[in-house]
């Protein structure tokens, strides 16, 4: 598998899975409309780059001082990748989408939401480690890395843009919720399966 096809799948999957990024545009847009929806997701788009800033200079660091160091990084994020994998495979419980506080959102709120739900996000953090520590090795040039960087932030971008136009409308919202399970499942089990031939691929 190259780097870029891995991080492709990885971020997609990423992207995809139902998790707070997805509850709060489905919310946003629900209540307020497409355009607050847009600007959440343009606010989930730019919380990811600043993930992909501390980790592209903490992988560089990384690679730089400690192979050894970064051989156990690179494990440990292919073994996190299983987990979550079988956590995904393995729920039944659909993500909840708190429908009150009709509260106005202006558009710089609508924005600031989305960066801050992104950013303080455990989960977004482990995920980016975890993809760069897989595709990452010391003769990655940077630029590459940035565009792995700015690729997962698009990516970002473009999957809650298109939640934000189809879920400002209760119906295909309730669609897309009845079909999570489905969806659940079918990610879980190829995240869990990359993240095994991962920890088993060679180093580069």
């Amino acid at each position: 598998m190259t780097e870029v096809l891995a991080v492709a799948v990885i971020t997609v999957l990423a992207v995809i899975a139902p998790g707070a990024d997805f509850a709060m545009v489905v919310r946003n847009s629900y209540l307020h409309g497409r355009r607050t929806g847009l600007l959440g997701a343009l606010g989930v788009a730019a919380g990811v780059l600043v993930h992909v800033t501390y980790t592209m200079l903490g992988v560089g660091l990384l690679i730089a001082s400690s192979t050894l160091l970064f051989t156990v990084i690179k494990l440990v994020g292919a073994a996190y990748l299983v987990y979550v994998g079988v956590r995904t495979f393995r729920t039944r419980a659909e993500v909840t989408v708190d429908l009150g506080n009709r509260t106005g959102l202006t558009p710089f709120a609508a924005l600031r939401t989305g960066f801050l739900t992104n950013v303080l996000n455990p989960k977004t953090t482990l995920f980016v480690v975890s993809t760069f520590a897989q595709v990452v090795s010391p003769g990655t040039p940077v630029l590459q890395q940035a565009g792995y960087g700015l690729f997962m932030s698009l990516a970002h971008l473009l999957w809650f843009g298109v939640v934000a136009v189809f879920f400002s409308h209760d119906r295909m919202r309730t669609l897309m919720l009845r079909g999570q399970k489905v969806l659940n499942k079918v990610v879980g089990s190829v995240l869990a399966g990359l993240g095994v031939s991962l920890a088993f691929a060679p180093s580069h």
